[in-house]
């Protein structure tokens, strides 16, 4: 991962930490149900941009490097591609 997409996933994660501990807050200050579960839902959706996001730059590299490799090489960098999509897909 390159440095400027690292800072991208970092500062997406970062917002995400920020969002947890409103929500934190929200808990301990006994706050409605459904502000609480409003603010659940935003951590969710945050979380899975990030997810695309990483998906996107491995996407990129795996495409860029099966590219320049043949048969066997080639068919292992896509397999990784896909073992990620997949582990991503689960997670929804």
């Amino acid at each position: 991962m390159e440095a400027t997409e690292q800072k991208t996933v970092i500062n997406r994660l970062k917002r995400i930490e920020g969002q947890i501990r409103g929500l934190e807050k929200l808990v301990e200050s006994e706050a409605p149900c459904l502000d609480i579960l409003t603010q659940v839902s935003a951590v969710a959706a945050a979380v899975k941009k990030a997810g695309a996001e990483v998906i996107r730059i491995h996407m990129q590299k795996c495409l860029a490097d099966a590219a320049g490799k043949a048969g066997a090489e080639r068919e292992q960098r896509m397999d990784e591609l896909r073992k990620a999509l997949s582990r991503y897909l689960d997670m929804a």
